[in-house]
């Protein structure tokens, strides 16, 4: 199926999105639908997402972060990049 395919984007956060608990809710969201990658601050206050999984599974993770208290997200720049096959977990980059 081509829904099955796994994907992978590059998402690039900007709003309230730092000391919010962001990168941790994206952790625990990324747990439960099975998609990999990283999230990370950047230091002009926005934060970095590199997601991997099914497209269905990138979008309900991306909306479960948008839904958590005290995130604000104004813009987002998003671009699909290479997919990573040997790559077998979610983290959180310092």
């Amino acid at each position: 199926m081509q829904s099955e395919r796994n994907i992978r984007r590059r998402f690039r956060l900007y709003g309230r999105v730092q000391g919010v608990g962001l990168r941790y809710r994206a952790y625990y969201s990324a747990r439960s639908y099975g998609v990999t990658g990283y999230v990370k601050n950047l230091s002009d206050g926005s934060v970095e997402m590199e997601l991997q999984a099914p497209e269905e599974c990138i979008d309900k993770m991306f909306l479960s972060i948008e839904k958590g208290t005290f995130i604000r997200i104004d813009n987002v720049e998003v671009k699909d990049i290479p997919v990573k096959d040997d790559e077998g977990e979610f983290r959180v980059a310092e």
